[in-house]
């Protein structure tokens, strides 16, 4: 292929921008010549396989963004689930915390009771100072229990309430979720059987193709924001970018002898009568 530099040529190539790397451009080149099939049949099934994907893209295209949101929706359920049991979880032992804490304040309440009762049978100071100092003791113990069981109460309180937002969040996206999954099972049964068509379509003809010709195609195609790898000449244009092609260049695009690269948007430029067989 032509490489001259011209004065335009150098100003294109400055404020292009290249979709397909020299390593392929080089290895497209090599093709030319290889295989069994001549390259205007090699050119003319790119060109088909190129149909074919844009009629996938256009089917994915009214999927819009609902695959993403189903998927978005789906992590945030499982996140959301995650919470709630975490919570419940937590619930549960201040739940029992606080039960235990009761028991001790029972127990404590108790102590006292009995420790009580035994100062009226002591028989000296010493024993009497000892129940005291236990009396006080419990007491305190006593007391210190109530005050951790109105703590824990107070964060039960609040964690319950956590519980119910966040339960009634993941109901709201469970919802959500079914809606979304409704919508866009409706758009896929519509077009599955298209689809279905289209990729055996796809598939065969990616069959009839070398693997490096192939390869070499997708990665032009994934570099394409519109996925167009392959192009016809309009207007004396780039069917891709839409910059001029040179006469001379135009020429050797519809002889279909060999692979001709865009050199502002790097797609591959095949001939205009390809669009109408």
């Amino acid at each position: 292929m032509a490489t001259a530099k011209t004065k335009t040529g150098t100003k294109a190539k400055q404020n292009s921008e290249h979709f397909i790397d020299a390593e392929s451009f080089i290895m497209l080149s090599k093709m030319s010549g290889e295989g069994e099939l001549t390259m205007d049949i090699k050119l003319r099934l790119l060109y088909e396989l190129q149909q074919s994907d844009s009629q996938l893209d256009s089917i994915f295209l009214m999927r819009g963004e609902l695959p993403l949101e189903v998927q978005d929706l789906e992590d945030d359920i499982l996140g959301l689930t995650t919470r709630v049991g975490n919570i419940q979880a937590e619930v549960k032992a201040i739940e029992k915390d606080i039960a235990q804490r009761k028991l001790d304040v029972e127990n404590a309440r108790a102590l006292v009771v009995k420790y009580t009762a035994q100062q009226n049978n002591v028989k000296n100071n010493r024993e009497y100072d000892s129940l005291s100092k236990e009396i006080e003791y419990q007491g305190l113990e006593a007391e210190l229990a109530e005050k951790r069981i109105r703590e824990f109460s107070l964060l039960l309180k609040e964690r319950k309430e956590q519980s119910e937002l966040a339960q009634q969040a993941l109901d709201d996206r469970k919802i959500d979720l079914e809606n979304k999954k409704k919508e866009l099972d409706i758009i896929i049964k519509e077009t599955a059987k298209e689809e279905e068509e289209i990729k055996k379509r796809s598939s065969m003809i990616q069959s009839q193709i070398d693997e490096r010709m192939l390869n070499a195609y997708k990665k032009v195609r994934n570099n394409a924001r519109n996925g167009l790898a392959v192009v016809t000449v309009k207007r004396d244009a780039c069917g891709g970018c839409f910059n001029k092609i040179p006469p001379q260049r135009q020429l050797d695009i519809r002889m279909s002898k060999k692979i001709i690269v865009c050199e502002y948007c790097g797609r591959i430029l095949v001939n205009g009568e390809f669009e109408g067989k």
